[in-house]
């Protein structure tokens, strides 16, 4: 665009400098040449005018590929942050299947493994968890999950529960499985809410199976 700009300056200049000339000749009397002087100005300002043109076409490709080139980039980006989350889910996964060889012959019974919470904007919290039946589990288990949020809210401790009882999103912290599963998603609160603790707890028909709380 300074390209640009610099040409644009220069036929301006030339222009200006026509002018001049112009002027100053028919001053002296030279007005016979004013059409041939005049003819050569507007051929010079046409010739830069068509540079002109040409480098702007220039400068915008070229600006339209550096943002290609920047947009490609921050898609690679966002992929290779993709891929270390879900390699780290993979490393969850294996560590998990380890911890379930030893428990295969174990007492039957339902466990909370890793629970973390993270902040990943205002007011909204990401949590995940597995949960697992020990024991040769050969029976699946039905149940819900159910998240207690212990924060600072408007000057004071309160407590906000999940799933709240809208259809939705009680299905959303529903559980079925038989040996594992793993449970993930955001929880969006109130504003000016700050968290403290999440408690996770694991309910079959009303019964406490499992709980486990992680600290923010």
């Amino acid at each position: 665009m300074r390209v640009a700009q610099c040409l644009a300056f220069v036929a301006i200049g030339a222009g200006l400098m026509w002018f001049y000339d112009f002027a100053h000749g028919m001053s002296g009397g030279q007005t016979h040449n004013s059409k041939e002087q005049l003819a050569a100005y507007e051929g010079q300002i046409g010739k830069l005018t068509a540079e002109r043109d040409r480098f702007n076409s220039t400068v915008n490709a070229a600006e339209s590929q550096l943002n290609m080139e920047r947009a490609a980039q921050r898609q690679l980006a966002a992929q290779v942050k993709q891929l270390e989350a879900d390699n780290m889910r993979l490393k969850e996964d294996l560590a998990f299947f380890e911890s379930l060889l030893p428990n295969a012959a174990g007492a039957q019974g339902i466990a909370i493994r890793r629970l973390k919470i993270d902040p990943v904007a205002p007011n909204q919290l990401r949590y995940r968890l597995l949960i697992m039946q020990g024991g040769k589990g050969d029976q699946d288990f039905k149940g819900n999950l159910q998240l207690t949020v212990t924060a600072w809210q408007g000057g004071k401790s309160s407590l906000i529960n999940f799933p709240d009882a809208t259809a939705v999103e009680q299905e959303k912290f529903k559980l079925n499985f038989r040996h594992y599963q793993r449970v993930e998603g955001v929880l969006r609160l109130p504003e000016g809410t700050s968290v403290k603790a999440v408690q996770a707890r694991v309910l079959d028909k009303g019964q406490l199976k499992a709980q486990q709380s992680a600290n923010l």
